[in-house]
Parts: structure tokens; sequence; C-alpha cells
């Protein structure tokens, strides 16, 4: 796919995206939930040597290319990693109609001000032109609002766009993906704060420039919709914060114009020890219920 049709795809295709992008603090939880023990692997080139086969069996799964995963937020090192035809896997995501995206972010500071902005990316620019040379169309980049303090939440606004603005010179995507903890004892009040703030910032950015947003699900339906129907904003997609996958679809379902990008609500059921076809059933089914909540269609009976 060329960067336009990517784009298309991204503003209308009818599915969510699918995001295999876990990093070195989530890791060793999710190979635990993936049925791989600590005693598996030693240091972290073996703990991300058992991730990436994991991801690599995902994108390998015949259920994860039939038009319901719309886009792949990767890991560097997944980006790197090639498939089993010898393609870099942004190729090979590519050709199955799956638009692919990189997680360009290096872990966020301590909380303070009751958000945890990220660390600095000096390595941006580098990313950017190897991810653009492999075929990629985006990025993304995380940050965490704990607490409603205006203050807080307007300086991660403001350093998501900034990082945002230098990826969109690079001539690619950015999602830019600031959470709100599900956990937040002011939720209600940081989601209404959080909107707030992109609205300004998105009233700032250049005509004709466009951005994503990967957002916690509202605790009140409907909150972002002003961002869904921004010129500015080519699409909302949702992370599942920590909700099972029931739940997450349940809350989604009830948002206009928002679609998934789950983490471990897609991989909440997939175990290492399961043989192909009992894998790909169980990523089939998880692919299902997901895209059937970002797409308002009814659940398929099995």
């Amino acid at each position: 796919m060329t960067y336009d049709e990517m784009k298309q795809k991204m503003a209308e295709g009818n599915g969510f995206i699918a995001a295999l992008d876990q990093s070195g603090g989530s890791t060793p939880k999710a190979l635990r939930s993936y049925g791989v023990k600590d005693d598996e692997w030693s240091g972290d080139e073996e703990m991300f040597g058992q991730i990436h086969k994991m991801r690599c069996r995902i994108i390998n799964a015949p259920s994860f290319s039939d038009g319901r995963v719309i886009g792949a937020i990767l890991f560097e090192k997944t980006m790197e990693g090639c498939s089993e035809d010898g393609s870099p896997i942004p190729e090979l995501l590519s050709r199955r109609g799956v638009v692919p995206f990189l997680k360009v972010d290096k872990g966020m500071h301590d909380a303070e001000n009751g958000v945890q902005l990220m660390k600095p990316i000096p390595d941006l620019n580098a990313q950017c032109a190897r991810a653009k040379e492999l075929g990629v169309f985006g990025t993304k980049m995380r940050s965490v609002i704990h607490e409603a303090d205006q203050a807080g939440i307007e300086a991660v606004v403001a350093q998501q766009f900034d990082f945002g603005k230098q990826i969109l010179d690079a001539g690619l995507m950015p999602i830019l993906e600031p959470e709100v903890s599900l956990e937040s004892d002011s939720r209600p009040q940081a989601e209404n704060l959080l909107v707030a703030a992109i609205l300004d910032e998105l009233d700032r950015l250049q005509d004709g420039r466009q951005i994503m947003l990967k957002l916690t699900i509202p605790s009140e339906p409907n909150l972002y919709k002003p961002l869904v129907d921004h010129p500015k904003v080519l699409r909302v997609v949702a992370l599942s914060g920590g909700y099972s996958r029931e739940d997450a679809c349940r809350e989604l379902a009830k948002n206009d114009g928002m679609i998934a990008s789950f983490s471990r609500a897609l991989l909440e059921v997939l175990q290492a020890d399961m043989d192909e076809g009992e894998f790909d059933s169980a990523l089939g089914r998880a692919i299902e219920e997901i895209s059937c909540a970002s797409t308002g269609r009814e659940i398929k009976a099995a």
C-alpha cells in the first residue's frame, strides 16, 4: 500500500488496530499471560526473543489478515524482525492490508502534577527515517494521566503535540496517546480537561495537517465526539486500559466513531502451548468481538 492508500484505510476502514508493542516494562507480564514462565528466559534479549515469537505467530495467523484488523502497532524489534518469507514485517502487513505503525517513545518519567510525561526521544528522527524506509505509515507514543490536574494534563498534551509535529515533519502519521488511568479517582474531570487541552492544541495545528488519537474509553459515552469529528483528527482509537475484552468491547460500543486499538484485551486468551488451530480459533474469536465493537456489527454466531 502507498502512504495515501494507508491513510484512506485509517480514515475509513471497518475494523481495529492491533497493539503489538509491549515494551520492557510490560513484556514479562504479557509473557506470563501467554503462558511463558519467567524461568524460560534470562535477560532482555531472550525476553524480547520470546515476545517476538508471540507477535510473529499472531501476525502470521490466518485470522489476522481477513480484513478486520486494519492496522498494527509494532515494537521496534518487531519492525526490524523478518517474517517467515524473509520480508520485513511492515511489508508483510502492508501486503495483507494491515497498516503498520511503530511505537517510538522511550517510557515515562515518574508521576508529577498528577501525570507521567514521556522521557526524551533523542533518536526520534532516526526512528522515523528507518520506519519510513521500511514502509511504516505512522508512530505511537504514550503518556499517562493519573489526576485531574489542569497544568499536568496541558503539559502532557503539549508534549504529545510537540513530538507529533516532529513526526509529521518526517512524513509519518503520529498517534498521540495521553492515557487517562482507569484507576484515577478524578477520571471524569481528567477526561474533560483532556478534551479541552487537545482541542486547544488542534486549533494551533497547521491547517491541512492531521493526527490520530489513542484514548482511554471515556466514562461518559461520546465525550470524544468533538475529536472524532474534528477535521485535523484522522481517527480516534481506544485503548483497553486494563479492561477485560468483554468489558472493553461493551464500553467501546457506546462511543460513535471510535475504534479499538487493544493489546491486553486482544491477547488475553492466547496461550503458547495451543496448537496452530486452537491459536487461530482463539485469536479469530477475539478479532471478531473487537471488530464488532469497533464497527457496530453483530457478532457472528460460532
